[in-house]
């Protein structure tokens, strides 16, 4: 595996302290008793979940890339969440639910948490689920909107493997896109194709029921999960004009670059800008660039 060092844990923060030693410096921080007083602590499981919301229907996605004309996020399969978690319970490991939104699917659960005074302006519209089996993998990428998250997590263990924006360099970042190239593997790094992960210096979270991991702005992250488990993100958007700016870029610009360059071109499109992903790293690489690569400054 890369570099890799812990992430600070704590078992509780205040405010001012967050903001001084984290939010400021925006360093990644576990909070392990952020979440007691919350319903969700106590409640939140497997069992739950289908009692609560067992019919409702989601979207799941698989470790697939997306190629042709398929859209990026496109999901693979849609099915009542009861039935998703018996294939869970099953072994399932490859179909997660991304994305989803309880506010507006099951506004029941909301109740079950409330927003921590972090002196994070939370958008209090989108606490959204993700979810996976024993043995998932979430493919290395950053989030498109450039938000402080707090990934607030239950059920069974779950890693995170973090790495600050500047590293976007050594980790052969595909353009237009907000991920990295699909067949780096950073537990197992193949250094002949990819020499530039050896440059690569990351963090990484070891979560467990009712940890809360701060997530900075633009920060790649890797997700394994050890055992079936499922983690809901709160969300503030930035606010400092040059990130706003890029949140901007990444959603009017180069997504929907992205979306016109799938659907027009197909897999020509998406074979070119893999093919760049690893020569614009190997040019810096061999050049002795710096190994930035600020989340949204993408060029065509």
């Amino acid at each position: 595996m890369v570099e890799i060092s812990p992430v600070e844990r704590v078992q509780r923060i205040e405010a001012p302290r967050f903001q001084l030693a984290y939010k400021k410096p925006a360093r990644p921080l576990v909070m392990e008793r952020l979440t007691e007083g919350w319903t969700a602590r106590e409640r939140w499981s497997v069992e739950y979940l289908r009692d609560v919301a067992g019919d409702v229907e989601v979207p799941l996605y698989d470790s697939v890339p997306s190629r042709g004309r398929k859209h990026q996020h496109a999901p693979a399969a849609r099915m009542p969440l009861a039935r998703y978690l018996d294939r869970l319970e099953a072994g399932e490991n490859d179909l997660r639910m991304f994305f989803f939104n309880i506010l507006a699917a099951v506004p029941r659960l909301t109740e079950d948490f409330h927003y921590p005074e972090l002196g994070l302006k939370l958008f209090r519209k989108l606490p959204v689920l993700f979810m996976g089996g024993r043995g998932a993998r979430v493919q290395m990428h950053f989030d498109i909107d450039l938000a402080d998250l707090l990934l607030c997590h239950f059920g069974g263990r779950k890693r995170v493997l973090l790495f600050p924006p500047e590293q976007g360099g050594n980790l052969y970042r595909v353009p237009f896109s907000f991920s990295a190239l699909f067949d780096v593997n950073i537990e197992q790094p193949d250094y002949q194709r990819f020499p530039a992960l050896r440059q690569a210096r990351g963090q990484v979270a070891e979560l467990n029921h009712g940890d809360v991991l701060y997530v900075p702005p633009g920060y790649w992250h890797y997700v394994i999960y050890e055992e079936l488990g499922f983690s809901m993100t709160l969300r503030a958007f930035p606010r400092q004009p040059g990130n706003f700016a890029r949140m901007l870029n990444n959603l009017l610009v180069l997504r929907t670059v992205d979306g016109l360059g799938r659907r027009f071109v197909g897999e020509p499109w998406n074979r070119r800008n893999e093919r760049r992903a690893v020569a614009r790293t190997h040019r810096r690489l061999a050049t002795g660039e710096a190994a930035a690569a600020t989340p949204g400054r993408e060029q065509g």
